[in-house]
């Protein structure tokens, strides 16, 4: 009997155990269900609520104010205006401006303030207070103040964009004109001026180049960090290739020996003789003066030197001759066209050198006529004109910078120079092939 009962007893017991077990499972469900369709009342009121039409107006309304109190500026700096005239422009009280004139530093330059340069702005309109400045000092420099609400000052912060330095080589085959050529290739404008002018002291652009000459470059560039160029630098190397004949030149740079040279370390500059003639005396200079002949007073756009009849009469820099023919009043002259931008008259020759004629190309110091008294001349001398774009101008103050040759020690470093831009050059091509 006490076995029954307690058989009896442990089967209720597992009875109850299974009724509570039901009981928490149906329990859960029912919550679950009473708190997903509380969600979905609740998500309902937050819809509608949102959907309100002034629920809407009441957050526009917010969010419009709040926006149309602070203003931020890009203002673009037009002819003749000052820091102080464009703050006025946005209705910055006197007292606010002088504030911020007197928070630059005097290296700053606020009064240079450049044409269509971006200033930016940042304004809380409801105190007619600046917040920010942001001013360009140049293209990779810029001042920003930004205001010190404690202080009521402002704090002065210079902002230095850094840039990435690139070598570009580029080259070409000439078939118009060097110019289009070059910027069919995607050469920026300045470098292409710049490669003109290195060869411009010997080259006249008009005459030399030929169809299907070729130039090759290396130079410079600066990215900022979206790999936009933001200048250009120098041009390390450049070949203009005339009629299969290389006229390479390097960049050296080195304190007093800055510039391009070529293969023997000969600079690309050259200057043109204040007197191209030996042992003569300046007779006459360049200006208003008395004519010996004509009698009136007029402008000598000259210059004479007195020497003896037959004197050797020199070129004044390397060139291609022009005219070697009687010339009026100048009795026998050569004119020489030294490049685009120079040419040099010989005037009151008794005779000309052999082989100088129109067509001709001659040398820096190379002999072109002897001194006489033709034309327009009271005695043998030299009238001598230096034409720069068209204009007479005084040879005796002309400033063109002489050719150097390296030497020694200096000229060691140059072919340290040369010999890597020439291996660099020999890399960029071979992996482009």
């Amino acid at each position: 009997m006490k076995l029954k009962l307690i058989l009896s007893q442990i089967k209720i017991q597992k009875n109850l155990e299974l009724f509570f077990v039901l009981l928490l499972i149906l329990i859960s469900i029912a919550i679950t269900q009473i708190y997903n369709a509380s969600r979905e009342i609740s998500k309902k009121e937050y819809i509608n609520l949102i959907n309100n039409l002034y629920f809407q107006k009441t957050v526009n309304s917010i969010f419009e104010n709040f926006e149309s109190r602070f203003l931020k500026v890009n203002h673009k700096v037009s002819k003749n205006q000052t820091l102080s005239s464009i703050f006025k422009i946005y209705k910055i009280p006197n007292k606010e401006i002088n504030l911020i004139l007197n928070s630059f530093n005097k290296k700053d330059k606020i009064k240079n303030l450049k044409v269509n340069e971006i200033i930016k702005i940042n304004i809380d309109k409801y105190k007619n207070k600046v917040l920010k400045v942001i001013l360009p000092v140049n293209r990779s420099k810029k001042i920003e103040l930004t205001r010190n609400f404690e202080k009521n000052t402002f704090i002065r912060k210079e902002i230095i964009t850094n840039f990435k330095k690139k070598l570009v080589f580029k080259e070409g085959k000439i078939t118009q004109s060097l110019y289009r050529t070059a910027m069919n290739e995607g050469i920026q404008a300045n470098i292409i001026v710049e490669f003109a002018r290195i060869y411009g002291f010997q080259i006249d652009f008009q005459r030399d180049i030929r169809r299907n000459d070729t130039f090759q470059i290396i130079y410079e560039t600066f990215e900022d960090e979206n790999n936009k160029i933001f200048k250009t630098g120098n041009i390390i190397y450049a070949d203009l290739n005339l009629s299969n004949q290389s006229n390479a030149f390097y960049y050296f740079n080195q304190k007093d020996n800055e510039g391009h040279y070529d293969i023997n370390g000969k600079s690309v500059k050259k200057a043109l003789m204040k007197t191209p003639i030996n042992g003569a005396r300046l007779s006459s200079k360049f200006g208003m003066r008395k004519h010996p002949i004509d009698g009136y007073n007029k402008m000598h756009r000259g210059t004479d030197f007195a020497a003896p009849m037959g004197t050797p009469i020199m070129a004044s820099g390397d060139g291609v001759v022009l005219k070697a023919a009687w010339c009026g009043g100048g009795g026998n002259c050569v004119k020489i066209k030294h490049n685009s931008s120079y040419s040099t008259v010989y005037a009151h020759m008794s005779k000309f050198a052999n082989g100088v004629r129109k067509g001709k190309r001659v040398k820096q110091g190379q002999i072109i006529g002897y001194v006489g008294s033709t034309g327009k001349s009271t005695g043998p001398h030299l009238h001598y004109e230096v034409i720069h774009n068209g204009k007479k101008i005084n040879s005796q103050t002309l400033k063109l910078p002489s050719g150097k040759i390296l030497r020694g020690k200096t000229r060691e470093s140059f072919e340290i120079t040369r010999i890597k831009v020439d291996v660099l050059k020999s890399e960029i091509i071979s992996s482009l092939n």
